[in-house]
C-alpha cells in the first residue's frame, strides 16, 4: 500500500467514527422512532429525507467559507454537532420535533463531509485518486456494520438509549481528530476581498468550471440510479420471485464490492487517467442496469450487485480527484460542496424521478433505459478523451 501523508489516518479515523454513529441513527433506527412517535408513512419518509436536504443546501456555503476561513473551526464545529445532537433525542416527544431535530442534525454531515474531502484533497497531488479511494472506505464502512449494530441495540433497548449510545461513540472521535494537523497558511484574510465577493469570486470560478458541473450532473445521475435501485429492488425482487432475501443481499454485496474496488480504482484513475476510468466504470454500472430486469434467478442478479458495486468503485474516486485537479486552491472548499449538493440531490430527487417512471412504464423498461445512458456517456467521455489527446499529440 502507498505511504499516506501526515495526518490521512487520523482524519480517516475520526471520519469512519462519525460516520458509522451517524447511520446507526437512521436505519433502522430513525424509522421505527418516528413510528413510535405516531409518524405516518409521509412523515416518515421526510424525516429520513429532511436530513439529506440539508447537505444539499449548505455544502457549498461551507466548503466556500472553509476556503476563506481555514478547514479547523468547520472540522470541529461538525465534531460538536455529530456528538451533541444524538442526546437530544430523549427529549423529543412529537414527529414534528423529530423532523426539526433531523435538520440541525444534518448540518453536522453538511459541514463536515466537504470540509473533510478538501482536507484529504489538498495533502499532496500525488496519488490524489487513491488516496480519496481509501479514504471513501471510512465512509462507506459505516453503511455496512452500523445498520446490524443499531439493530442489535434496539432488540434490548429502547431508541432513546440507542441514540445516547450514538452520542458517546461521536465523541471517542475527538481522540484521532486531535492528531489532524491543519495548514494555516492558507489563510490570508488580508490579501482576499470581503466575504461577499470572495463568496462571489468562488461561485464565479465553480460555475465556469466545465468539469465541475459534468462530474457532479454525473453523480447526480449515478446516485439517482443508486437510490432508486435502493427504493425499488426489493419490490422488484419479489414481484419476480426472487425472495426479499435477494434484495437485501444485493445491497450487501453492492457496498461490499464498492469499498474494496475503491483503493484500485483510485490508482487506476491516478495512472490511466480519470476520465477513462469513470467511463468505465459507467459501463460496469450501465450494462448490470440494461441486464437487471432479464436475470433469470436470484444468483445472477447478485452476480449484477457485484458489477454495480465495481462500477461505483471504479468512478467515485476518479471523479473527486478529477475536480481536485481542476479547481484552483482557493476554491477547493467551494467546487467540492457544490459536487456534494449535487450528488445529495441525486439521492432525494433520484427515486421521485424512476417512481414517476415506473407509475407509467414496466421495470423492464425503466432500468434498462437508465442503463443505455450511461453506457452512452460512458462512449462520449471516452470518444472526449481520445479525441482530447490526439489533440495533445499532434505537432
Amino acid at each position: 500500500m502507498t505511504r499516506q501523508p501526515a495526518g490521512f489516518w487520523a482524519v480517516f479515523a475520526t471520519d469512519l467514527i462519525v460516520r458509522a454513529a451517524y447511520q446507526m441513527a437512521k436505519s433502522p433506527l430513525l424509522p421505527i422512532f418516528a413510528a413510535s412517535l405516531g409518524a405516518n408513512k409521509l412523515m416518515i419518509g421526510t424525516i429520513v429525507g429532511v436530513s439529506t436536504l440539508t447537505g444539499t443546501a449548505l455544502k457549498p456555503l461551507i466548503g466556500a467559507l472553509s476556503d476563506r476561513w481555514g478547514r479547523r473551526v468547520f472540522f470541529f464545529a461538525a465534531l460538536l454537532l455529530f456528538a451533541g445532537f444524538p442526546f437530544l433525542y430523549r427529549f423529543v416527544q412529537t414527529p414534528d420535533q423529530l423532523f426539526w431535530l433531523r435538520v440541525f442534525h444534518g448540518t453536522a454531515t453538511a459541514i463536515f463531509g466537504p470540509v473533510t474531502l478538501a482536507l484529504i484533497t489538498e495533502m499532496t497531488p500525488a496519488n490524489r485518486g487513491a488516496r480519496l479511494g481509501l479514504f471513501e472506505m471510512a465512509r462507506g464502512s459505516g453503511h455496512l456494520i452500523a445498520p446490524a449494530t443499531a439493530g442489535v441495540l434496539l432488540a434490548v433497548s429502547s431508541p432513546q438509549t440507542v441514540f445516547t449510545v450514538v452520542g458517546l461513540l461521536s465523541c471517542a472521535a475527538f481522540v484521532p481528530a486531535l492528531f489532524v494537523p491543519f495548514d494555516d497558511s492558507r489563510i490570508e484574510p488580508a490579501a482576499r476581498p470581503g466575504l461577499w465577493r470572495d463568496l462571489m469570486a468562488g461561485v464565479r470560478h465553480a460555475a465556469s468550471r466545465t468539469e465541475l458541473w459534468f462530474v457532479g450532473v454525473l453523480e447526480f445521475a449515478i446516485y439517482g440510479s443508486i437510490y432508486s435501485l435502493k427504493a425499488f429492488l426489493p419490490i422488484f425482487a419479489l414481484d419476480a420471485g426472487y425472495g426479499v432475501w435477494a434484495a437485501g443481499l444485493f445491497f450487501t454485496l453492492q457496498e461490499a464490492t464498492h469499498l474494496l474496488i475503491r483503493p484500485f480504482g483510485g490508482r487506476l484513475g491516478d495512472r490511466r487517467g480519470y476520465a477513462p476510468t469513470i467511463a468505465l466504470g459507467l459501463f460496469a454500472i450501465g450494462a448490470a442496469l440494461v441486464a437487471l430486469p432479464s436475470a433469470p434467478n436470484a444468483g445472477l442478479l447478485l452476480a449484477l450487485a457485484v458489477m454495480v458495486g465495481i462500477g461505483q468503485g471504479l468512478t467515485f474516486p476518479s471523479t473527486v480527484a478529477l475536480i481536485g485537479s481542476r479547481i484552483a486552491s482557493s476554491h477547493i472548499g467551494m467546487g467540492l460542496g457544490v459536487y456534494g449538493a449535487l450528488r445529495n440531490l441525486g439521492k432525494v430527487a433520484g427515486p421521485v424521478m424512476v417512481g414517476a417512471l415506473l407509475e407509467i412504464f414496466a421495470a423492464r423498461i425503466v432500468f434498462p433505459g437508465l442503463g443505455i445512458m450511461a453506457l452512452l456517456v460512458a462512449v462520449v467521455l471516452l470518444a472526449a478523451t481520445a479525441q482530447r489527446r490526439r489533440g495533445v499529440q499532434a505537432p
